[in-house]
């Protein structure tokens, strides 16, 4: 069977860390991107399975780079995962999914965003 590739995109070199470990001991293929422009160009060239997006960044931010992912038909049907510190917990219960998106508050659960990701690649 394929390894499932999921491309993280986060400014903080910790999170990229933490969550690309947490992945890639799960089994699957990752991918890095520090800001919208590079998720956008990798997400192209890579068709990775999954996309995890932070949303404030430098250069480019993750709502920005969704809109041109979604509207590309090479990247449209990639789902993209927001893990965000715009959103509280409790907007998280309320808001999960927002256009299409699925969110996940920062500071986040481990295992909580194992089984978002495991549920998104079915």
């Amino acid at each position: 069977m394929m390894q499932k590739k999921v491309l993280i995109v986060d400014d903080e070199e910790d999170v990229l860390r933490v969550v690309g470990r947490r992945l890639s001991d799960a089994g699957y293929a990752v991918i890095q991107a520090s800001n919208g422009k590079e998720a956008i160009l990798l997400a192209k060239k890579q068709q990775p399975n999954l996309i995890i997006l932070d949303i404030i960044m430098p250069e480019m931010d993750g709502g920005e780079a969704a809109q041109i992912l979604k509207s590309d038909p090479l990247t449209k049907n990639i789902p993209i995962l927001f893990l965000t510190c715009l959103l509280t917990k409790e907007e998280e219960k309320t808001e999960k999914i927002i256009a299409g998106s699925y969110f996940i508050a920062k500071p986040y659960n481990p295992e909580e965003l194992m089984r978002e990701v495991k549920r998104q690649l079915g």
